[in-house]
């Protein structure tokens, strides 16, 4: 056996084996306390009426509630990671053309950033809509519903707009992530 074959080759280090930061951990502790919440109130509530012929009618509320935030709170934490949906193998032959890639990521920076925009006024919308209703079992404000999607939107707008001023490249090595 030669030597170049009992080491390995070096691999860039992915985004998982990176430290995480302190927003990474808020918001995967935020992600697992509403997962959690989720299942034990619908452990609670499957149990309650099989078991028992009786519910508790505030967990459908309380699960979609959480259902809802959880999403968007994971929809903004893997923005800078990287790890939203990408057709990086479309960008790969524009490795050796350095310009028509930066050209083609301010694209996509303003793309998300327009994206992130209308998805975020439609969410204001909502939020506006349902600030004047309350939810009927637990009677929490129906603007709880949207506001994660206004806020999530916003955060990514903000960080796609700094990626874009401060002129981020694309990581395109997505492709060695794929199992």
């Amino acid at each position: 056996m030669t030597a170049s074959a009992q080491d390995p080759q070096p691999t860039k280090p992915s985004s998982q084996d990176q430290p995480r930061s302190r927003w990474q951990t808020a918001s995967e502790a935020a992600m697992a306390l509403c997962l959690g919440v989720m299942a034990l109130a619908v452990f609670i509530n499957v149990v309650l009426r099989y078991g028992f012929g009786s519910g508790v009618a505030a967990s459908e509320e309380l699960s979609r509630l959480l259902f809802v935030w959880m999403v968007f709170i994971g929809a903004t934490a893997a923005y800078p990671r990287g790890e939203h949906m990408a057709f990086t193998s479309l960008l790969l032959p524009l490795r050796r053309k350095p310009r028509a890639l930066t050209a083609i990521t301010a694209l996509i920076r303003v793309s998300v950033i327009v994206a992130a925009g209308l998805v975020a006024w439609g969410a204001w919308q909502q939020v506006i809509v349902g600030m004047d209703s309350n939810s009927v079992v637990l009677g929490y404000s129906n603007a709880l519903l949207p506001l994660p999607a206004l806020l999530s939107c916003v955060a990514i707008a903000v960080m796609a707009l700094w990626e874009l001023a401060r002129n981020k490249p694309l990581d395109l090595e997505h492709e060695s992530d794929v199992e």
